[in-house]
């Protein structure tokens, strides 16, 4: 479904690009569904090879940044769930618990009273729509992480001293491009596409998985890739 609605996505964008709506808002706007329809044709191809699994998870954290398209309460909720599963449990807790706040919110018809401070030096938006029914509830994992001392409610950082999804420096304001295979920003050991960059660790992963598990849904993804961002590295795998 998510590879069917990318491609349809492409397809509207390079018919765009020839109109006179190119650059326009609207054209704006369809690259960034097309982007997030991307990045869940990606997160649904991970899932299915055990290698991936991290990719998946960090997908899933970049799919927060798009929350003025996507449902907040959904994919703060799934955020949460993959980080759990790979024993991200800081990251988890801090996910999960917006999650809930998402779902009191819904429940007063109202953000006015949710608290952002966990995601002030990120680019996940603050503002997003009010989503109008509430998604399943984990409260009781919540609930009982909280009272774990060994947990902190705080996202990771990287090198630059921010948090480590986010594509925006919060020291300097410079902005990263999106790794292609998993929407974390590429700061340094990249692997250069056309019109596109990836961090050289989950693009080697991702290549080799797709070619020792033979998943054509992986293989789907770099033809799509490949297709987007007018061809891959001609060595394909970088070690440079």
């Amino acid at each position: 479904m998510w590879a069917d609605l990318r491609n349809f996505l492409l397809k509207l964008s390079e018919n765009l690009s020839g109109s006179a709506e190119a650059n326009s808002p609207a054209h704006e706007d369809f690259d960034q569904m097309l982007l997030v329809a991307h990045y869940y044709a990606t997160r649904s191809a991970a899932k299915g090879v055990e290698q991936l699994v991290t990719i998946a998870t960090k997908l899933s954290v970049s799919l927060l940044r798009h929350t003025m398209l996507i449902p907040a309460d959904r994919a703060f909720y799934e955020a949460g769930l993959a980080c759990k599963a790979v024993g991200w449990e800081n990251m988890a807790f801090v996910f999960l618990n917006h999650f809930l706040d998402l779902c009191d919110a819904i429940d007063e018809g109202t953000l006015d009273t949710m608290d952002h401070s966990d995601f002030s030096d990120t680019d996940i938006p603050f503002e997003v729509p009010l989503p109008t029914k509430l998604c399943v509830t984990i409260r009781d994992w919540v609930l009982m992480v909280s009272m774990d001392n060994r947990l902190e409610q705080v996202l990771p950082q990287d090198e630059r001293k921010s948090y480590e999804a986010s594509l925006v420096d919060a020291n300097t304001g410079l902005r990263s491009p999106p790794c292609i295979i998993t929407g974390y920003p590429v700061v340094r050991n990249k692997v250069d596409l056309s019109s596109a960059a990836a961090n050289k660790e989950d693009w080697n992963k991702f290549l080799m998985a797709a070619k020792t598990n033979h998943s054509p849904e992986c293989q789907d993804v770099l033809e799509f890739i490949s297709q987007w961002c007018g061809g891959l590295p001609a060595s394909r795998f970088s070690f440079d």
